[in-house]
């Protein structure tokens, strides 16, 4: 991966700010350690931070011209079938000058204009300047693997890879108090819109084509997943389709000019990734993570296991809460916008790690929200079929309403399970599916603000934006719908996100095989009990490697890794809490946040029952650094 920066200037004014390219493009260092150059032009300027992997000679450098000098690329990501394309090319006659996968696009962009999207498999961002027609194009792969961020208004229009880098450009910041309040019940903010206003995320498979007085968005991919396409293959068959596609995603994925690896948690997913890749390659490099004071969520005993059938060159690296802890405000650093999924932390560290043997690294991302692997997706699927637990639920509701309930330990976390799944049963579909996705109900993300900012919210518009992502799951929705809303809102907003900001921080570039867009299209055709079936999750996933990886794998609950947030909250954090980032005084000046309410969630820690107040408290913590950063 990479960083990318530019500014088209629509007039002399929007030229003026022309001179903030140089600095934007330095603020990508950490994306890009090994060089960095501008391009400017009369209305164009454009800046590239470059992390070599495919062809690591000058040629390979950017901003990069064609031959002619009419066209200019900066371009973040890789190209996975770069070799077919530059030979299809080269009969078409192109010369090239490089080995890179950038020269290939560039040239594949001038012979096929944005139709050349349709032909990309691989994870990218990119600009391309043409000066003849005074154009310019911003593209973005198919599931937001890469970030691209953009402002424009009457003067000009800037973009860049990360938010600090945009605002380098200047431009206005005022907070987005929808953007606000969707977070505080997500602790993220989904796209296009970001916590500030008119700074907009390009859809993942979307382009946007800017001249010299219009911006057009058009959306160039979408995952096919009409219940009337469902794929007539049997079980077995859809499984031999589904290891083949898998191969041949990853083996794509392992061409590169640097060191290379993988993580492997010792789950199913990124130990089939491993399998697949230990294939192609002699003495891979996998990297794991274990938690010595949570030996319950140390699954590092797993990724032994499958390091030693696939004979990996394996490095687990075992850490306390301290040490955890000790990571925090660095990981508070690097994000530019409020994000408070705590699992970046671990993930923080894993890459920091990780880089210090390779450069590339694949991960197993993406197979939940593609297979079914979450325990929300079996929720939901049981809430489709009807039936006896249900109705058990729903019996229990009252019990579970006051009992204590918290992620603390087991039996208090299962009660937590079983109250948010008693309370979504009595929403709608579309209703239950955005309870089950957050970490706070609609009401309680409203009783967190102040009045001032209940008063600058335009409720009508937060409204409009959930049911723009909602807008699949219809009545008659299965759970292939449920699973599209996923790929929208919780991979690219969250799942990705996060490994983007982490891994990059580190100049990591990660590569998701399950993300292939060949075998997201096959799995979107699959039936739902392909999926999840009889309280299984991601059946077929699992069913088609089961032959290939140790046993034990099977049969075990998923258990993913869960911060130690309250306890921090109750030691540590407790200063920062108290006398820093909640401090009542700040609250007050800062007047966003209603200060009573905060007060209560904060006395709930010290509580025999904190429910899910940890988790709210970290994202008013993380907005909080964030403010403080930015404002």
């Amino acid at each position: 991966m990479c960083g990318i920066t530019g500014i088209m200037a629509f007039n002399e004014i929007g030229r003026m700010h022309m001179i903030h390219l140089a600095q934007s493009t330095v603020l990508l260092k950490h994306r890009g350690p090994d060089y960095q150059n501008t391009f400017i032009d009369e209305h164009v300027g454009l800046g590239h931070r470059r992390l070599s992997v495919i062809d690591l000679s000058p040629q390979g450098h950017q901003p990069m011209s064609d031959s002619s000098g009419r066209y200019r690329i900066v371009y973040n990501g890789e190209i996975y079938n770069y070799k077919e394309l530059r030979q299809q090319l080269q009969k078409r006659g192109v010369d090239f000058q490089s080995e890179s996968d950038t020269e290939v696009l560039l040239n594949l962009y001038i012979h096929r204009g944005v139709e050349c999207l349709e032909q990309l498999n691989g994870c990218f961002s990119f600009a391309i300047f043409d000066r003849t027609e005074n154009e310019l194009i911003l593209a973005r792969d198919r599931f937001g693997i890469n970030p691209l961020l953009y402002y424009h208004d009457n003067d000009k229009l800037v973009f860049a890879s990360e938010m600090r880098s945009l605002l380098a450009y200047n431009i206005p910041k005022a907070l987005d108090h929808e953007s606000l309040n969707l977070y505080l019940e997500l602790n993220y903010v989904p796209a296009p819109f970001t916590m500030l206003e008119g700074v907009k995320k390009l859809l993942p498979g979307e382009y946007l084509k800017i001249n010299s007085t219009e911006v057009f968005p058009q959306r160039y991919y979408q995952i096919p997943h009409a219940q009337n396409s469902i794929s007539k293959l049997t079980y077995d068959q859809q499984k031999t389709k589904i290891v083949s596609l898998m191969e041949e995603a990853v083996a794509k994925r392992l061409v590169s000019d640097v060191p290379l690896g993988a993580f492997l948690s010792g789950g199913i997913d990124s130990s089939i990734v491993v399998a697949l890749a230990s294939r192609y390659t002699d003495q891979l490099n996998t990297f794991s993570i274990g938690y010595s004071d949570q030996p319950f969520f140390d699954e590092t005993n797993y990724a032994q296991l499958v390091a030693k059938k696939f004979s990996t060159r394996h490095t687990a690296y075992s850490l306390n809460n301290q040490e955890l802890y000790s990571h925090l405000f660095e990981v508070w650093e690097h994000l530019d916008e409020p994000f408070a999924d705590s699992s970046a932390l671990p993930t923080y560290i894993l890459s920091k790690y990780t880089r210090q043997s390779v450069t590339v690294a694949l991960s197993g991302d993406g197979a939940d929200e593609l297979f079914g692997g979450y325990n929300k997706h079996l929720a939901l699927q049981r809430s489709l079929d009807g039936g006896y637990s249900n109705s058990l639920v729903r019996v229990l509701a009252p019990l579970l309403t006051i009992l204590p309930k918290s992620r603390n330990n087991v039996i208090s976390n299962k009660i937590r399970q079983l109250d948010r799944m008693a309370r979504g049963l009595s929403l709608s579909l579309p209703d239950r599916y955005w309870f089950w996705a957050g970490v706070a109900g609609r009401q309680e993300a409203l009783d967190v603000l102040s009045s001032e900012s209940l008063l600058n919210l335009n409720q009508a518009a937060v409204v409009g934006r959930r049911q723009q992502i909602l807008k699949h799951l219809r009545p008659n929705a299965d759970l292939n719908d449920i699973l599209f809303t996923d790929m929208q809102l919780v991979l690219p907003n969250d799942m990705l996100c996060k490994v983007d900001w982490m891994s990059m921080a580190h100049g990591l570039e990660v590569r998701v095989p399950f993300l292939d867009h060949e075998l997201v299209n096959f799995v979107f055709s699959l039936p739902t009990e392909s999926k999840v079936h009889f309280g299984m999750r991601k059946r077929i996933l699992q069913d088609s490697f089961k032959e290939v990886l140790p046993k034990e794998l099977y049969n075990r609950p998923k258990k993913g890794f869960e911060v130690p947030l309250l306890h921090w909250m109750r030691t540590e954090l407790n200063t920062v809490i108290e006398n820093e980032l909640l401090n009542e005084d700040l609250l007050k000046d800062q007047g966003i946040f209603d200060v009573s309410y905060v007060n209560q969630l904060k006395k709930k820690l010290h509580s025999s029952n904190p429910q899910d107040n940890p988790a709210r408290i970290w994202g008013l913590l993380v907005f909080q650094k964030w403010w403080q950063k930015y404002f």
